[in-house]
């Protein structure tokens, strides 16, 4: 999965090492399941919004 660049560095500003590639992978699945070849920063934002704590 290719991720645009100002994507991959808000994962990491935004996410702690030791999670990252859990996340990650989340994100990816979540884009496979949208039809989606890549992550752009608006897919990712919409997905960390989708992941987080009610």
């Amino acid at each position: 999965m290719n991720w645009q660049s100002d994507a991959l560095t808000a994962l990491k500003q935004d996410v702690p090492f030791f999670v990252r590639p859990a996340v990650r992978r989340r994100v990816e699945s979540m884009a496979l399941d949208a039809g989606r070849t890549d992550v752009c920063l608006d897919f990712y934002r919409a997905a960390k919004v989708s992941m987080a704590p009610k």
